[in-house]
């Protein structure tokens, strides 16, 4: 028999948050029924606004904060919590730290079916500055309530522009290079791209920085007018500007970039220094956006894998290789995986100019080409994984654990499919040995975790110093396995 739901849509309701959910909203029981909020903290009473049930649940939006929790702190961005780019900026950073820290120990019990004594995971490692640490920021166009062209970020769960004069995360020299091309689109009348009904320009404006410079690119959906124009403007006021790329993007998706690249002036590389290795990134090419944070991220993993210098490893999903350079140094060889071409081009230049000639780079999926090199008798000792937000394919899992290899780094920004992932490995002959997150995207919900996960050595637990005859068992017990 279905239970009663106790709340219907539109009602308002009084009641008090338990916890955070994994999207960094609050959770509340209404007669036992669950209701999720955003910006409600645990511990706080609250009055909220249902506005969808379901049979497994409600979410409600948040009217009044009626007792406050110790860890609310006061909003201090014009766009938040509007713009869907930050989701904690009501809550105090230290919090945010400890939030997470259970987020990744709940995802392991929960979704991973750990058990809590099986696993140990340590505190979130925070920054100690953590405002304007992005080094990438992507700015959508629109129009604004007066007809203005307008950048911004889009609102939660939909494309609707949400406009945005300053990001606390971005850089300001990012900042600083959207402004001036909101300033020419409005100067030459370039319009917005509409997604709805397909017209218009303008779709995006992709900044990326560091420490060596800036590279401005501006996304559109047909040629590009006033593009001299663009230029001036842009060496004009950004000091550190080093490229001007347009990317030109027909497609009705909405997926950021095109394939078609055209640099307008200077560079369409950008000089990236990780971990004391020099790297020229190119536009399309995946770079973890806190540059601080990504040192101790790699940090972490280094250390876990304990390197003696006479191994082999692979660096699955490598990207640019910022992790396999690394490793390089430390490892006999280093093979690396990656199915973006641009990325795995941007490694081989980086392992060159490094003097690196100990790291291979391959170009292909990693479910298809990890298994070719395992059944083809590649002799692995030890791996790194770091995929995408969906976890690793099964093939991945499965090759790495028929090559034998005796540890495993695994890097991800989804806990879910972490802790999913790891039982698959548990399953297969490893164990959990250390579980470290580190905080690379402050105010947000996300969460990097960096875990070592170790292969059972079979002759130690068979060769148990037991006398079996010294013990009070049963013939039975004596025989159980």
């Amino acid at each position: 028999m279905m239970r009663e739901i106790p709340i219907e849509k539109n009602d308002d309701i009084e009641f008090t948050i338990d916890a955070l959910g994994s999207e960094g909203q609050g959770i509340g029981r209404v007669d036992g029924y669950t209701v999720f909020v955003p910006l409600a903290l645990p511990g706080e009473k609250i009055r909220a606004h249902v506005i969808k049930t379901t049979s497994g649940y409600g979410v409600a939006k948040l009217t009044e904060v009626m007792e406050p929790s110790k860890d609310r702190v006061q909003q201090d961005c014009p766009a938040y919590p509007r713009c869907g780019g930050c989701s904690m900026r009501h809550m105090s950073y230290e919090a945010q730290l400890a939030a997470k820290t259970k987020q990744v120990r709940d995802a392991f019990i929960r979704l991973g079916r750990f058990d809590g004594s099986e696993i140990n995971v340590q505190p979130c490692h925070g920054m100690e500055h953590p405002d304007r640490y992005r080094n990438k920021g992507s700015f959508p166009y629109g129009y604004d309530e007066n007809h203005c062209i307008v950048p911004g970020f889009f609102s939660p769960r939909s494309h609707r522009i949400v406009p945005i004069a300053d990001c606390p995360i971005q850089s300001e020299n990012i900042m600083a290079a959207v402004r001036v091309v909101t300033d020419w689109a409005r100067e030459y009348n370039i319009t917005p791209y509409d997604e709805q009904k397909r017209c218009g320009l303008l779709r995006h404006c992709m900044v990326r920085e560091s420490s060596s410079g800036v590279i401005v690119m501006v996304v559109t959906a047909g040629k590009l007018p006033h593009d001299i124009e663009l230029v001036e403007m842009l060496r004009a006021s950004i000091p550190h500007l080093i490229g001007v790329v347009h990317n030109l993007n027909k497609a009705d998706t909405n997926i950021i970039l095109g394939n078609r690249f055209t640099t307008l002036w200077g560079s369409e590389r950008l000089p990236v220094t990780v971990c004391g290795h020099s790297f020229q990134v190119s536009m399309p090419s995946f770079l973890q956006v806190n540059p601080v944070q990504t040192e101790v991220l790699y940090s972490y993993a280094l250390d876990f894998l304990d390197l003696k210098g006479d191994e082999r490893v692979a660096d699955v999903y490598c990207g640019i290789g910022t992790i396999t350079l690394m490793l390089a140094e430390h490892a006999k060889e280093v093979i690396g995986i990656e199915c973006v071409p641009e990325a795995i081009s941007d490694a081989n230049r980086s392992a060159s100019e490094n003097g690196i000639a100990n790291a291979k780079f391959i170009c292909g999926n990693a479910e298809d080409v990890l298994p070719r090199l395992v059944s083809g008798g590649t002799k692995l000792d030890c791996a790194v994984i770091d995929p995408p937000r969906k976890g690793c394919d099964a093939a991945v899992l499965k090759a790495l654990a028929q090559s034998g290899v005796s540890r495993i780094v695994y890097i991800s920004c989804n806990p879910a499919t972490l802790a999913r992932d790891c039982r698959m490995l548990v399953d297969m002959g490893y164990f959990v040995e250390k579980i470290q997150p580190v905080d690379m995207f402050p105010w947000t919900y996300h969460v990097e975790t960096v875990c070592l996960l170790s292969k059972h050595n079979a002759k130690q637990h068979t060769e148990v110093g037991l006398n079996l005859d010294e013990l009070d068992l049963t013939n039975a017990e004596k025989t159980a396995t």
